[in-house]
């Protein structure tokens, strides 16, 4: 089973390392404008590419002068497609994965955001390791072993028993469902987010992991609203690292989830692609 951060079993392995990591700050890298690449024999005649694309573009860009760029929002909220990146994993392997990176217009300050816990960093900061799939390979979080891990979640900090709570995502139609409760990343809970966006509704799966425990009432099936208790903070699955792991993925187009077996099945690259959480986390 392959996910961003390699095979099943290193998903652990990674949450263990949550502080050894860069730190909270990760700039996307993500460019502004995506230009074709003309031949040069056409580059040659100053033909444009956007001319030699006929005058069109791909899905989900649009034309800017000579190039076709990404489209990031629309009049419902943000769009945003799909990279492909790639860091070495544990064992020193390329790892290619895909990975939604943090949206232009969304700050990059982890602090600005709202989380399930409150802050546990001097300061009132937030957050240890922070998302940086979308860094190049020697930007990405390093192991203990120094092999390059990437990260594609955040890591907050807080006291053991810390009460966690339900949080509405950007755009969020109605209340989360939870879809699994149990062992993944230590002790775990996911939640279905269905958001607002582009004109349509997405659904969107975050993971709430290393809990010390899960409060009553949170089974699969069961709605969760704003505020609704969820679970402690712990460390289970990361022994001595106590802290929340909080994860958001996408769940690509065309699957239902109500199909999808529930547990680590849901959160594997064929249903959902791992996005930078500040995408849809919603601001303080």
């Amino acid at each position: 089973m392959r996910t961003a951060f390699g095979d099943r079993w290193s998903w652990i392995g990674v949450s263990a390392l949550a502080f050894l990591t860069l730190g909270a700050q990760s700039a996307s890298l993500l460019p502004a404008k995506v230009r074709a690449t003309a031949a040069p024999a056409a580059a040659e005649q100053a033909i444009s590419p956007f001319e030699l694309l006929g005058g069109t573009c791909p899905r989900g860009t649009a034309p800017d002068n000579d190039a076709c760029i990404h489209l990031t929002a629309s009049d419902d909220g943000p769009v945003a497609e799909a990279q492909s990146n790639a860091h070495r994993d544990r064992s020193g392997r390329w790892a290619t994965y895909e990975q939604i990176p943090k949206l232009p217009e969304r700050p990059a300050d982890y602090d600005l955001y709202r989380y399930p816990i409150p802050p546990g960093l001097a300061g009132g900061r937030y957050v240890v390791s922070g998302y940086d799939l979308d860094q190049p390979d020697d930007k990405q979080r390093r192991g203990r072993t120094l092999k390059h891990v990437g990260h594609g979640a955040v890591d907050l900090p807080q006291a053991r028993g810390t009460p966690i709570h339900m949080i509405a995502l950007e755009h969020q139609e109605g209340d989360a469902e939870v879809l699994y409760a149990g062992p993944l990343f230590g002790t775990t809970v996911l939640t279905r987010h269905t958001l607002r966006e582009g004109g349509r509704t997405r659904d969107y799966v975050m993971l709430l992991g290393h809990l010390d425990s899960i409060a009553a009432g949170i089974t699969p099936g069961a709605l969760v609203k704003e505020g609704q208790l969820v679970g402690a903070v712990g460390d289970s699955g990361s022994p001595s690292l106590v802290h929340l792991h909080l994860e958001v993925r996408r769940v690509r187009d065309g699957v239902d989830l109500a199909k999808v077996p529930a547990g680590p099945g849901m959160i594997v690259e064929p249903v959902s692609v791992v996005c930078d959480p500040r995408n849809v986390l919603p601001l303080r």
